[in-house]
């Protein structure tokens, strides 16, 4: 297995996560290119040229390249509306791969980038590995969202895909269920953290690097969307300060602050951070909630030690790197019992897991932390240690093994 074709349609590993489309499949595909580069494996990375000015090519890093592939306009798209770019992009990722030679192996990205992968997979008659990060149906049964014609492509995909990397246990029992994706084909295969930008450190110093003063610091990380349940966050502070304000009203610690990191993405972004804005006047938490604009990757540790509690309370996760960086800054996680989150967070032991989206439920566990120092320092302890089984370097060595059995197997052929 010497090369790799990588397809990133809708969002390019180079743009700043927290925004817009970007999140954790950004990460992802930039993580683990990079950690396949550095076992040997070229990696050439397709996305859509999203704004002017892009060079063809830029190498990130020896065997990691990224091209800009012209589809649509240069300028930026709502996710909603890029299928109608995508057989542009399908043509000018062939020209490229036809100009320089063909890969061993496509890995499409969402389910966008499936789509293109599928077609390629029959003209260069190569295996197709897909990792859909967010699946329609899943969305529909926990979200109550309609995507009808995106399940039908995602289905199709799944259908002829050689292998489907599933983040969980938990993920790959809803390709089998929702999709009736062949169990022999799906692979879990988590994701990884860098841990030499996350790992513990002097919390007090960070603090003080962001400006903040005395009291509990609760983070939420993430894009502003209503999946996301930021407004979940923002209520959970408001039953804290409650509940600290009756059992204790005169703790020196003061209430607690809520550091919201991200920006708006999707349709519904724009209309959902003016909700939670009006969410935070409303309960009079103004001066207790900062709104901070995404942030640099790495930056992120910094925000991660500053906090004693990171909330995940979204209503769908796949996996939920936010979670897996938290716990390797050794900062106890409080989220949902959804997706690959119910893997990640060992309820009691690492942090604790919420059935439903009751922000009593989030308050009460994050004040059970808060209130007892020692456990904390036990849960921190132990959530380092977990996030310690998460590397970038063994996921990109599962995968290139397997890469290389699927360029000897017969190709799988299309339902």
């Amino acid at each position: 297995m010497r090369r790799l074709a990588v397809l990133s349609f809708h969002t390019s590993p180079l743009t700043q996560p927290g925004a817009g489309d970007g999140g954790g499949m950004n990460v992802y595909v930039r993580e683990l290119s990079s950690a396949l580069a550095g076992a040997g494996v070229d990696c050439d990375v397709y996305t859509r040229a999203w704004r002017r000015g892009l060079a063809p090519v830029e190498e990130v890093e020896p065997g990691f390249r990224v091209h800009h592939v012209p589809a649509g306009p240069r300028a930026s798209v709502a996710k909603e509306d890029l299928a109608q770019h995508l057989d542009q992009f399908t043509a000018g990722v062939l020209d490229r791969i036809q100009a320089c030679g063909p890969p061993d192996v496509i890995h499409a990205n969402y389910w966008l980038s499936g789509v293109a992968g599928h077609t390629l997979k029959h003209r260069l008659e190569l295996p197709l590995v897909s990792t859909f990060h967010t699946l329609a149906r899943v969305k529909a049964e926990e979200a109550a969202e309609e995507h009808d014609r995106r399940a039908k492509f995602e289905a199709e995909v799944i259908g002829c895909s050689d292998a489907i990397l599933a983040n969980s246990v938990d993920e790959a029992a809803q390709l089998e269920r929702l999709y009736g994706a062949v169990p022999e084909r799906v692979e879990i295969v988590p994701p990884g953290v860098d841990h030499h930008l996350f790992s513990p450190g002097d919390q007090q110093a960070a603090r003080a690097e962001l400006g903040l003063g005395e009291g509990p610091v609760l983070l939420f990380a993430g894009r502003i969307q209503p999946l996301k349940g930021a407004d979940v966050a923002v209520r959970a502070l408001a039953a804290l300060n409650q509940r600290r304000n009756d059992e204790r009203p005169s703790d020196r610690a003061g209430p607690g602050t809520l550091l919201l990191v991200g920006g708006p993405s999707g349709v519904q972004g724009d209309a959902e951070l003016g909700r939670l804005h009006h969410l935070v006047a409303d309960l009079g938490l103004r001066e207790r909630v900062r709104f901070v604009p995404p942030q640099p990757h790495g930056r992120l540790a910094l925000y991660y030690r500053a906090a004693d509690v990171c909330l995940v309370p979204s209503r769908s996760e796949s996996f939920g790197l936010v979670a897996l960086e938290a716990a390797a800054c050794g900062t106890p996680v409080v989220a949902a019992d959804v997706g690959g989150l119910s893997t990640l967070v060992a309820h009691g032991v690492s942090g604790f897991l919420v059935d439903g989206r009751d922000p009593e439920a989030y308050a009460a566990h994050v004040a059970a932390l808060l209130d007892d120092p020692i456990m904390a320092g036990e849960m921190s302890l132990r959530a380092a240690a977990r996030a310690g089984r998460y590397r970038w370097s063994i996921t990109a060595a599962r995968l290139r093994r397997l890469y290389a059995d699927l360029t000897v197997r017969s190709l799988v052929e299309c339902r």
